[in-house]
């Protein structure tokens, strides 16, 4: 399957392959650029004998100090129809980059990208509601970053909101 991919990609999508690497991995790996990610993926959902059409998992690398750019936000799609198939699309950002949604092919990409924005502070554009999903609204820093302190920034702010919040519900009910 990663020769069929690969030559796909080549003869169809060669501007989008951003580089070339071998990583230590029984998945076949490809590297695309930001703006690469939806055409790609688009084409091999319905490509004849490819069909990625499942998109398994959605996630984010910080790289912090070993490569650059920094982060690389990771797809794992396979195959509905041939189970045994699976691929790795990664696409690599630097701090401020955006990566495009892909939520108009994979609807099941919302949580897992507003997930990825909330930890790793990865935003992705033409994404419809961008925003926190695990942290509260008003949490500092996004805490899956190499960078973020063990100790947090002081996070005794949150507390203090939670008690209100909990202190007006109680006095309302």
């Amino acid at each position: 399957m990663k020769e069929t991919i690969q030559s796909f990609l080549k003869d169809k999508f060669p501007h989008f392959i951003s580089k070339e690497e071998e990583i230590l991995t029984n998945l076949p790996t490809f590297f695309l650029k930001p703006e690469g990610i939806v055409p790609v993926l688009s084409a091999l959902k319905t490509a004849p004998g490819i069909e990625l059409n499942y998109l398994n998992d959605l996630t984010a690398i910080d790289w912090l100090g070993k490569k650059t750019p920094r982060f690389e936000v990771c797809y794992l799609l396979r195959s509905g129809n041939k189970s045994s198939t699976k691929v790795q699309f990664r696409v690599a950002l630097e701090e401020d980059e955006q990566v495009p949604s892909i939520i108009s092919i994979f609807k099941g990409a919302n949580w897992p990208e507003r997930e990825v924005y909330d930890l790793f502070g990865i935003r992705f554009a033409g994404h419809p509601r961008m925003d926190r999903l695990i942290m509260p609204d008003n949490f500092q820093g996004h805490p899956l970053r190499k960078d973020y302190p063990l100790e947090g920034f002081g996070q005794d702010y949150l507390v203090e909101d939670l008690l209100t919040i909990h202190l007006k519900e109680d006095m309302e009910a």
